[in-house]
């Protein structure tokens, strides 16, 4: 009989839908298998070594009180076409809630997670580092800790909770995040590392308390592990392209189907990441201790490593690794709890009606747009806004670029204020 593994993060429901998973699983003629409480990726890598289907039980960043699914062939996370026939072959009819006596493979999973980055870098890389690690709820934590400990670094656990909170590391003015720069001088930290809910993005935050953007994290780690292609959202910094550091560059519409689609058609070593940071491997990457096999769903811990390892490399600090790239200064937050709808019509509007465009951003003047997931308007002075309707959540994110930092926190709270009174008002 067949096997599907399962997983969750810790959210209240996420248990009770594991099991409701495994009835349907086994009302289907297959056997689960219950990985627990562990990141998406490692669940991930464990059915496809595995050569099986998984299911992680997981609202990612949205707030608690939903939930979600991530489905997973043998062959890695599902695309478009597979959502549509997953939505297709829906049954809506009644399933006897049964017991279902689950085999478990937690601690083989995280094992198998944990192996594939114990030569990720040169042994004791990390040593004479002092990293805080907020651990939060995230199914990321103890092996967060456990794989910089590995590599020498001294962890310091930081905003442990029993319950859960949802944590969107794309946004860093959530009051989630209030207390995170203040711990670097109270714990004498060299950074404080992170991820969300499921374990599948990243947070880093330097010596000097900064928060580095997820499309800088997924940046270090394409050029840390030698790509030679790669494929990433329109969110991502537009002056990737610029620093001529890969062969071939792809954009993608947002989310992980796009750039896993993108990733098959990529030559040479392939690697993507998205805006927030997660990160994929395709064909032909190789870390430090030799060949990585493909993992093309987003990772957490890869970009963070790959961050100190080209740290340590250049002989240079967090900050001054971030510093020396010739990025212009890109921020996003979102506005929450917006309907769709609303958030559809104020799309359209922007995009059909070049008056009232004008009108909203007479502040700034516009110099030319692109109708590519979302809006992306230029300025006259060569800053960039983009509002977008996310896909997983009631929320409008506004994502922008300026050549100064003060310029790009005065157009993100601007662009914030423009969707509250837009769509909400």
């Amino acid at each position: 009989m067949g096997q599907v593994f399962l997983g969750h993060d810790f959210r209240p429901s996420s248990r009770a839908i594991l099991h409701d998973c495994a009835i349907a699983i086994r009302h289907a003629g297959l056997d689960a298998v219950d990985c627990g409480a562990l990141p998406t990726p490692a669940l991930a890598l464990h059915a496809q070594a595995r050569g099986c289907a998984a299911i992680m039980v997981t609202g990612s960043h949205i707030p608690a009180d939903r939930n979600g699914l991530k489905f997973y062939s043998p062959n890695g996370e599902i695309g478009k076409p597979d959502e549509k026939g997953i939505v297709d072959w829906l049954d809506y009819g009644d399933i006897p809630d049964i017991n279902v006596a689950l085999a478990n493979e937690a601690d083989q999973a995280r094992e198998r997670y944990f192996e594939r980055f114990t030569s990720f870098l040169p042994e004791n890389t990390l040593t004479g580092m002092r990293i805080g690690v907020f651990e939060h709820s995230t199914v990321a934590r103890d092996l967060l800790g456990r794989v910089l400990r590995h590599f020498g670094a001294e962890t310091v656990s930081l905003g442990r909770i029993d319950g859960f909170v949802p944590v969107d590391t794309e946004s860093f003015n959530d009051p989630v995040f209030k207390r995170v720069p203040g711990w670097i001088a109270e714990y004498w930290l060299d950074a404080v590392v992170s991820a969300d809910g499921d374990g599948d993005r990243p947070l880093l935050v330097d010596e000097k308390g900064q928060f580095i953007r997820g499309d800088v994290l997924g940046l270090l780690a394409a050029r840390h592990l030698h790509a030679e292609s790669v494929v990433t959202p329109v969110t991502s910094n537009s002056a990737i392209e610029d620093l001529d550091l890969f062969d071939k560059v792809v954009r993608t519409r947002v989310g992980s189907p796009f750039v896993i689609e993108a990733m098959k058609t990529a030559t040479g070593a392939v690697v993507g990441f998205e805006a927030n940071g997660g990160t994929l491997i395709g064909n032909g990457v190789s870390s430090f201790g030799g060949r990585l096999k493909n993992l093309e769903t987003r990772d957490a811990i890869v970009p963070i490593l790959s961050a100190f390892g080209e740290s340590l490399r250049l002989r240079m600090t967090v900050s001054e690794l971030i510093a020396d790239l010739p990025l212009k200064h890109a921020l996003a937050d979102r506005l929450q709890n917006v309907p769709s709808d609303s958030s559809a019509a104020f799309l359209n509007r922007l995009r059909q009606d070049a008056t009232y465009a004008a009108r909203i951003f007479d502040r700034w003047g516009v110099s030319r747009h692109a109708d590519i997931d979302g809006l992306q308007f230029w300025t006259q002075s060569g800053d960039m806004v983009h509002f977008r309707a996310s896909g997983n959540a009631p929320e409008l994110r506004c994502y922008v670029e300026a050549n100064s930092l003060a310029r790009a926190e005065e157009l993100v709270t601007w662009g914030l204020e423009v969707a509250r009174r837009e769509t909400l008002a």
